[in-house]
């Protein structure tokens, strides 16, 4: 499964950039033109092995604002930027995740990468063995609860995916996900 889930990652993630390449650009000229700062944030982010990466988005708040769970500010709506909530409900702050699937840094599927500084949620994966897989830009906890669902519930979901995982499974998991866009679910802010 490892190869061809590898060969799916770089092969769509290739046509996707290509697709969205005119947006990819326009985006982050609206960023700019409606908020100080740059288009792309990158975030420190946890992934295979525990490893530290880099992971740009589309920039969806305020420069300046604390580098926690969303969940976790005080009054989070008050740090989104002018677009920032429509990128955010619509996951097009995700499209620069692309280029960590092409460098092999995430999957399509997997744990969504926790935050530098998520030390709980690093601990319980790396106790349940969640830490040896690729994180994803989609996983099974996002299709089940995304930001809604507390850290022991995540890691719950996460272990499941580490028990079922397979090209099946990820490709459910893929199409829940684009349900899911659709109709806007699971997104706080």
């Amino acid at each position: 499964m490892r190869w061809t889930k590898r060969l799916f990652d770089v092969v769509v993630a290739s046509v996707l950039l290509i697709l969205f390449s005119p947006f990819l650009a326009t985006i982050a000229l609206l960023i700019r033109v409606t908020s100080k700062g740059p288009g792309v944030y990158w975030s420190d982010r946890v992934g295979r092995n525990n490893k530290i990466f880099r992971m740009p988005k589309f920039r969806s708040m305020r420069i300046g604002t604390p580098q926690l769970p969303t969940h976790l500010l005080s009054g989070p709506e008050n740090y989104v930027t002018p677009i920032g909530g429509f990128l955010r409900r619509t996951s097009l702050d995700e499209i620069p995740q692309l280029f960590s699937i092409l460098v092999g840094e995430l999957s399509f599927v997997g744990p969504r990468p926790a935050l530098f500084n998520q030390d709980d949620l690093v601990a319980l994966r790396t106790e349940q063995g969640i830490h040896l897989l690729v994180p994803g830009l989609t996983g099974w906890a996002q299709v089940n609860g995304r930001d809604e669902l507390p850290v022991p519930v995540k890691v719950q979901f996460d272990y499941e995916y580490l028990q079922r995982r397979s090209f099946k499974f990820d490709l459910a998991i893929i199409c829940l996900t684009v349900e899911q866009v659709l109709r806007g679910e699971g997104i706080q802010h």
